[in-house]
C-alpha cells in the first residue's frame, strides 16, 4: 500500500505536541503522568494525540480535532465511527468528515484522561477499510483550585533571644491542580504579617527567626503565612495560615531585690526559731529559672537564719539563738540572693546574684531570772546530819533594774522532806541523814521568782549524789545449811561461803575471812580464805558422834575493804548426820527436829511404836468398815431400767411372788486381818482391775447378787467402790495378831527403802535389847 492508499487520521489541535510512539501504554497505566504525546502506528492508521481542556461549557459541543482518511475521496463513500469512554454522550464525531466534540464539562482531577476506539467503514460494503484501532484523549488542566493549608492553625515554640536565622517551624500548602502541567500546583509562600521579627522562605515555608527577641518584653507573636499558586502571578489563587509562636524563657535575668535596706524588730522574748521578717527579690524569668535561694552573709549569722520559701520565693529571716536587750540592742546582717539554676550562656553578662542590708532592732522585755548554769550537780555523804550543806544555786534578774528572787523547790513533797532551800540565797542543805543505800540519787526542781513579778519564774534541775560510806560490815549472802558425817574424814570440804556488802565500792569488793576468836579453840574446823572473797569450811579431825554432840556453831569472822574497814561475826551451823560420806539432808534434818526436841532414844523408838500401832488401827478400821457397809451401798446402788407404769405398777403387783424362797443368802467368812498383814506390802502393789485381790472382790459381789431373794428379778446394774487393799506398809498394829513382838519379825522394814533406814534400825536395836 502506498503512501496516497494510506488512510490518514489527522487530529486538528489547538496545540500539537510531540509524537512519543510508546506513550500509549505508559498513560494508561499511570494517569497522573503529565501531558505527553501518543503517537502510534498500525497498517495505514496514523494519528497523534488528542487534548481536550478541562471546565470547558458543555451549552455548545467544542471541538477537539478531526480524522481523517486518504481513502476518503470524498465523496461520501466513508463513515467514522468513535467507540471506547464516553463515546457518545461526552465525546462525539460527525461520521461524515470524522470531526470530534466535548459536549459536557470534564474535570482533570475527576478523570485525566479517556480511551477510545476509532474505525472507518465504508458505506456501500459496511466493511471496515481500515482496522479498529484505539487512542487517547487526555484532559488538559488549568488553574481551577486554591491552596490550601490542611495542618492550620499552627502552634510553635522558640527559645528566647535565638540568633537570626534559628529555624522556628515549616508551614506547608496543598494545590489540587496538576503539577506537572505549567505552574497550576507551583506554590509561592509569603509573610502577611511578623516583620521584622520573623521571615519565611518562598519555596519550602519554613518560618525563621530574623532578629533576637526577649521574652520578658513579649512573649507571644502572631504570625500569618500566605501561599498562591502560579508561582505569584496574576490571576493565581491563594490561602493564609496564622501561626502562634510562644518564646520559651531562659535564664537570661539576675534576681534582684525589692528593697536596698530593710527594718525588722524582734523581742528578746522571742523563742529560737521565730520569724522575724521577711524579704523578697524579683525575677523576670519564669519556673526554674526564676527560683532562688537566700544566704545571710557575714559574722551576724549566728543570730539569725534565713530559709527559702520555694512557692512565694521570699527568703524568712529565723531567730537562731536567743538574743539579749541588755547585751546587744541592733543587728546588721546583709542578706544575699542567688539563681538556682544558672545558664552558662549569660555568664560573661553578669553575676546572677543581689544582696541587701537588713537591720533588726531588739526590744526589750521583762525577762524571768536566769540561773548561771544550765543544771547543777551537788554531792553529799551519806548519814551527813540535819541541815548539812548540798550546794547553792544561783539566779539574777537580767533586766536592767535587777530585781531581787526568791528560790523554793518544788515536784514532791518528800523531797522537801530530804532537803530545804533558802529562799533568799539558794542555799541547799539537808533536813535529815540520807541513806545510799536507799537513794543513791536525789533529782529536784528548784525555781526562781522575780519579786517584783512573781508571774516571771525560772527552773533548773538540780541533782544531788549521795557519796558512800561504808556504814555496812559484810554478812553472808544467805542461810547456810551446813552438814557434816559422822565418818567424815579429816580436811574435808563440807561448805563453801560468801559475803555480800550494801555498801558502794569504787575498786570492787575485797572480803576477807577467818574463825572469830572465840572459835579459834575449836579444833573441829577449819576456814581456810579463798582470795577470791569466798572460802571453804574444812574438817579439822576425823569422826564425828551424833550421841556426844549434835550440832556445832562455827563463828566467822569477815572484813570488808572499806574505809574504815568493818567487820562482823557470822555464825556456821554444822550438824552432825548418821550417814556415809554422802549426805542425806532430808534425814539430817529430821533428826535435827527431833533432837532440838530434847528426845532420846528411847522416847523416839516408843513415839514411831505408837505411830506404828496407829496406822494399823486405821488400816483395820478402814477395811472393815467398806466391808460391813457394801450390803448397804449395793441396796442402794440399784438401777431398774423398768419402763412400765412406775409408782402405780409397783403397788398394783407384788414382785414377791417371782423371787425363790429356797435361794437363801449366805456369807462368806470375813478373813482375819492377822492373816493379811504379812502379805499387804506385796499384794497392795498388785491391786488394780487385772489383780487377784481385785477379782475375786468382783467375783463374791457379783455372787451375792445373783443369790439374793431380794435382788429385783430382771437385770440391773450395780456399783462398787474398792479402796484397795491400804498402804504400802499395810497395818503395823499388834492388834489381832496371834504373833507376839519376839515372834514378829522386823526384818521386811530395810525393804521399804532409805526411808525407813532410821526406823529398821530402831527396830533392830530393839529386838536385840529385848532379845
Amino acid at each position: 500500500m502506498n503512501c496516497s492508499a494510506l488512510l490518514s487520521l489527522m487530529l486538528m489541535l489547538v496545540q500539537l505536541w510531540p509524537c512519543s510512539p510508546n506513550m500509549q501504554n505508559h498513560s494508561t497505566q499511570n494517569t497522573d503522568q503529565s501531558f505527553t504525546a501518543v503517537h502510534r502506528v498500525k497498517r495505514g492508521w496514523v494519528w497523534e494525540p488528542l487534548f481536550a481542556t478541562e471546565e470547558q461549557t458543555s451549552m455548545v459541543p467544542v471541538y477537539v480535532g478531526q480524522l481523517k482518511s486518504d481513502l476518503d475521496k470524498q465523496d461520501g463513500n466513508l463513515k467514522y465511527l468513535l467507540t471506547g469512554e464516553g463515546a457518545g454522550n461526552i465525546f462525539i464525531i460527525d461520521e461524515n468528515n470524522g470531526k470530534i466534540y466535548v459536549k459536557e464539562k470534564l474535570d482533570r482531577e475527576k478523570k485525566p484522561f479517556y480511551i477510545l476506539r476509532a474505525q472507518a467503514i465504508n458505506k456501500n460494503t459496511q466493511l471496515p477499510v481500515e482496522p479498529e484501532s484505539e487512542f487517547i484523549i487526555k484532559v488538559r488542566d488549568i488553574n481551577d483550585h486554591e491552596p490550601q493549608f490542611l495542618d492550620g492553625p499552627y502552634m510553635a515554640t522558640v527559645p528566647e533571644m535565638s540568633p537570626e536565622g534559628t529555624s522556628v517551624t515549616q508551614v506547608t500548602a496543598t494545590d489540587g491542580d496538576d503539577p506537572s502541567y505549567g505552574n497550576s500546583a507551583r506554590l509561592l509562600y509569603s509573610l502577611i504579617q511578623g516583620q521584622p521579627y520573623f521571615s519565611v522562605e518562598p519555596k519550602t515555608g519554613v518560618i525563621r527567626m530574623a532578629s533576637q527577641m526577649d521574652r520578658e518584653t513579649k512573649d507571644q507573636y502572631l504570625v500569618i503565612i500566605q501561599a498562591k499558586d502560579m508561582v505569584g502571578q496574576a490571576g493565581a489563587f491563594s490561602a493564609t495560615a496564622t501561626v502562634t509562636i510562644n518564646l520559651s524563657d531562659i535564664n537570661d535575668n539576675p534576681p534582684k531585690f525589692q528593697q536596698r535596706l530593710y527594718y525588722m524588730n524582734v523581742s528578746e522574748e522571742a523563742p529560737v526559731g521565730t520569724t522575724v521578717g521577711k524579704v523578697f527579690a524579683e525575677d523576670s524569668d519564669i519556673g526554674e529559672n526564676a527560683a532562688m535561694n537566700y544566704f545571710i552573709e557575714g559574722d551576724s549569722s549566728d543570730a539569725f537564719d534565713i530559709i527559702t520559701n520555694n512557692e512565694t520565693q521570699e527568703g524568712i529571716i529565723l531567730l537562731k539563738k536567743r538574743v539579749d536587750y541588755e547585751s546587744k540592742r541592733r543587728y546588721s546582717i546583709e542578706a544575699k540572693v542567688v539563681n538556682r539554676y544558672i545558664d552558662d550562656r549569660f555568664l560573661e553578662e553578669g553575676p546572677f546574684e543581689d544582696k541587701t542590708i537588713v537591720k533588726i532592732n531588739v526590744e526589750d522585755a521583762d525577762e524571768p531570772p536566769v540561773f548561771t548554769l544550765d543544771n547543777y550537780v551537788m554531792e553529799i555523804a551519806e548519814g551527813a546530819m540535819s541541815g548539812s550543806l548540798v550546794g547553792v544555786v544561783t539566779a539574777r534578774d537580767p533586766d536592767d533594774d535587777d530585781c531581787p528572787v526568791r528560790y523554793s523547790i518544788v515536784h514532791g513533797m518528800h523531797l522537801k522532806r530530804l532537803f530545804s532551800i533558802n529562799e533568799h540565797n539558794g542555799t541547799i542543805i539537808t533536813t535529815k541523814p540520807l541513806d545510799r543505800e536507799i537513794a543513791s540519787w536525789h533529782n529536784i526542781t528548784v525555781t526562781a521568782t522575780e519579786t517584783r513579778n512573781p508571774e516571771k519564774i525560772s527552773e533548773v534541775n538540780v541533782y544531788i549524789q549521795v557519796l558512800d560510806v561504808n556504814d555496812h560490815a559484810p554478812e553472808f549472802p544467805r542461810y547456810y545449811e551446813t552438814f557434816v558425817c559422822e565418818n567424815a574424814v579429816s580436811g574435808q570440804l563440807i561448805q563453801s561461803i560468801s559475803a555480800v556488802d550494801q555498801d558502794d565500792s569504787a575498786e570492787g569488793h575485797r572480803f576477807y575471812f577467818s574463825l572469830a576468836q572465840e572459835g579459834t579453840n575449836n579444833s573441829h574446823f577449819i576456814v581456810k580464805d579463798n582470795k577470791d572473797n569466798t572460802a571453804g569450811i574444812f574438817t579439822a579431825k576425823s569422826g564425828f558422834r551424833r550421841q556426844e554432840q549434835f550440832s556445832f556453831y562455827l563463828p566467822i569472822l569477815i572484813l570488808d575493804n572499806g574505809i574504815p574497814p568493818l567487820t562482823s561475826t557470822n555464825t556456821l551451823t554444822i550438824t552432825v548426820c548418821d550417814c556415809d560420806t554422802k549426805v542425806n539432808t532430808f534425814y539430817c534434818r529430821y533428826g535435827a527436829f527431833m533432837y532440838s526436841m530434847g528426845l532420846s532414844t528411847e522416847a523416839l523408838v516408843a513415839i514411831l511404836a505408837c505411830i506404828l500401832i496407829l496406822l494399823a488401827i486405821r488400816q483395820q478400821r478402814k477395811k472393815s468398815s467398806f466391808s460391813d457397809k457394801m450390803e448397804e451401798f449395793r441396796e442402794n446402788i440399784v438401777r431398774y431400767d423398768d419402763e412400765g407404769g412406775g409408782e402405780e405398777d409397783t403397788e398394783a403387783f407384788d414382785i414377791s411372788a417371782l423371787r425363790t424362797h429356797t435361794v437363801m443368802r449366805t456369807h462368806k467368812p470375813r478373813k482375819k486381818v492377822t492373816t493379811e498383814i504379812h502379805s499387804l506390802y506385796r499384794q497392795s502393789l498388785q491391786v488394780g482391775p487385772d489383780s487377784a485381790i481385785f477379782r475375786q472382790f468382783i467375783s463374791e459381789k457379783l455372787e451375792e447378787a445373783n443369790t439374793d431373794p431380794s435382788a429385783p428379778p430382771y437385770d440391773s446394774l450395780q456399783t462398787y467402790a474398792f479402796e484397795g487393799t491400804g498402804s504400802l506398809a499395810g497395818s503395823l498394829s499388834s492388834l489381832g495378831s496371834n504373833m507376839s513382838d519376839a515372834d514378829q519379825s522386823y526384818d521386811y522394814l530395810t525393804d521399804w527403802g532409805p526411808q525407813f533406814k532410821q526406823l529398821a534400825g530402831m527396830y533392830t536395836s530393839h529386838r536385840s535389847v529385848g532379845d
